[in-house]
């Protein structure tokens, strides 16, 4: 289950819509023999290496590696994220998504919710012309009409009850006020509003609906200087990005994205003709952020004060995007003089001057040595052994690919040190089980399970290959379990059950790689493949007791199962 959307339904939605008629609507589609073909829409290109497969129900881009299921290309395309993906997919085939995880309130409920946001920001707005000192502020920030009206910036009055009054009015619309996260209580229960005698940012989700707002005090003498939203069913800090639908609206394509550190920061930005400025939302910058960051550009830059605060803050951004840095992304850091932000610089310096500084952004692989050898005196031995240490296992939690092996090289090139990348210690034994399988036996079994996962029904149980001392056996298992227990299955549908897991990226490229071939010669080659890992577990644990046996260290049940083994041997012919 994914963002509370039953599985099943995913299935169901995958096996309702057409991949072809999905992307169709969106890209033009030329018929190349079994498959449709196009100029890749995620890449510049005048030969078309885009193709999409009805059998598979999958796309795939041989010239920047693009690919996956009718979900994944929306969230792509559209730039979505993956619930509301569904619920465009859902919607195109009269399907109504479900939720699970005790949510069974009516989905009105929801609707409901969105109203009453949009409603707080239209009462907002209008109270912002009502209030001079609001207005001399905007004014003293150098807000012009166009600008706040591109954010809805709006004004909460003083007073404890102006939005209940203004939008209450009845039990529900209260209830619905306390959810929106709207007002708060005290310890004698009484509500009052949440947000007073401030300048409000409405705070909009990927498809431009208010979900929550962010307040600043004029003064800031006045209180906390910024005031959220708390957590609600609309509103996740940990995932949002403040004018992320901003920045979307203005660029249809989008190079490169900024994260600065506050909502005057990102208006300043866009207002001086840099419409690329997103913040997070009174929290660090989370592994979520990072995903959505990235799905919106390849570069991320991001900006952040120079003192002990804003080098804490980029180093904890750069924790989270490691894992997400595939190939083709890239990340760097922008660290600001003291006393200056971005609001102040660009005004000071202009779009150009600005601009300046963001070419000259410090890349993620030189902010990550030179961070992690501050302290270390890399001239000596110790110091060399230390900066190893550190990088490690965070280099580690790279994806596979070019950019890894880069920065892995550099890491020996800087120590000395072999960079073993192992994110898990492997536990020393006095025996060392003989790798003798192929490399690619356990993938080709994982394809051809892929391409046709119906044949996961005959594979009989339990099954003998999961005796086989290989990775991605225990992965084999779970993909037949999973196709067995989902009658009609389609190999895009199975890949999609793995959408939040570690595995994802590899089974899209076999999906990638898969050819459509003939059913029962693909089942054959499939349970050929099943046999051969069995056959190589025996082999396996015959040459292991082999080699204990030597040592003297077998046991009566141990040494009985030798002797089968090694009988078995002599009777049977070598494959």
């Amino acid at each position: 289950m994914r963002g509370r959307i039953p599985d099943s339904f995913i299935d169901e939605l995958l096996a309702r819509v057409d991949i072809v008629d999905v992307i169709e609507r969106r890209v033009p589609l030329k018929k190349a023999g079994r498959e449709w073909t196009a100029c890749c829409p995620f890449h510049n290109e005048r030969t078309p290496s885009f193709y999409v497969s009805p059998a598979k129900q999958f796309f795939h881009c041989f010239g920047c590696g693009a690919h996956g299921s009718a979900v994944k290309f929306l969230m792509d395309y559209e730039r979505l994220e993956f619930p509301d993906a569904v619920e465009e997919l859902a919607q195109s085939v009269g399907l109504t998504v479900p939720r699970e995880g005790g949510d069974d309130r009516p989905r009105e409920d929801k609707t409901d919710l969105y109203a009453l946001l949009d409603a707080a920001a239209r009462w907002y707005e209008n109270e912002l012309p009502k209030n001079a000192e609001a207005q001399a502020y905007c004014k003293k920030r150098g807000l012009d009409a166009q600008t706040i009206q591109r954010f809805r910036i709006g004004w909460a009055p003083a007073g404890f009850d102006g939005v209940m009054k203004a939008l209450g009015g009845s039990e529900r619309r209260t209830q619905l006020l306390n959810e929106a996260g709207m007002v708060a209580s005290n310890e004698r229960g009484s509500r009052y509003d949440r947000f007073r005698e401030r300048l409000m940012f409405p705070i909009l989700d990927r498809r431009g609906r208010v979900i929550a707002f962010g307040g600043r005090v004029l003064q800031s003498d006045q209180g906390p200087k910024y005031l959220n939203s708390p957590e609600t069913p609309l509103f996740h800090k940990g995932r949002e990005l403040f004018a992320l639908w901003q920045v979307k609206q203005a660029n249809p394509s989008l190079a490169r994205i900024v994260v600065v550190e506050g909502y005057m920061d990102v208006i300043a930005m866009h207002q001086a003709g840099l419409p690329i400025a997103v913040a997070t939302l009174g929290t660090a910058t989370t592994p979520e952020h990072t995903e959505v960051l990235f799905r919106a550009a390849p570069d991320v830059v991001f900006c952040f004060d120079g003192d002990r605060a804003g080098r804490a803050a980029a180093w904890k951004a750069l924790e989270s995007a490691l894992p997400r840095l595939r190939d083709g992304r890239q990340a760097y850091f922008l660290f600001l003089p003291d006393g200056e932000d971005p609001d102040t610089l660009i005004r000071k310096e202009g779009k150009d001057g600005f601009e300046k500084r963001l070419k000259a952004a410090t890349p993620l692989s030189e902010y990550f040595f030179g961070e992690l050898a501050h302290d270390v005196d890399t001239a000596s031995l110790d110091g060399r052994a230390r900066l190893a240490e550190r990088a490690r296992p965070l280099i580690a939690r790279l994806p596979d690919g070019a950019f890894r092996d880069l920065m892995a090289q550099e890491l020996e090139k800087r120590t000395g040190a072999r960079a073993t990348l192992d994110t898990a210690p492997t536990p020393r034994t006095a025996l060392q089980r003989p790798t003798v399988v192929q490399r690619s036996l356990v993938r080709s079994a994982i394809a051809l399970l892929l391409a046709q996962p119906g044949v996961a029904d005959q594979v009989e149980r339990p099954y003998g290959f999961l005796r086989l001392d290989k990775p991605g056996v225990e992965l084999l298992a779970e993909l037949i379990d999973m196709a067995r227990s989902r009658p009609g299955i389609n190999s895009a549908m199975l890949v999609e059950h793995f959408a939040e897991r570690a595995e994802y990226p590899a089974l899209q490229k076999l999906m990638a790689a898969m050819v459509v071939g003939e059913p029962e010669t693909q089942r054959a080659e499939f349970f050929d493949a099943l046999r051969r890992m069995e056959e190589q577990a025996v082999i396996q644990r015959r040459d292991w007791l082999t080699a204990k046996s030597r040592e003297g260290a077998l046991d009566s049940a141990e040494k009985a199962e030798l002797r089968e083994l090694l009988a078995a041997r002599v009777t049977t012919p070598s494959t």
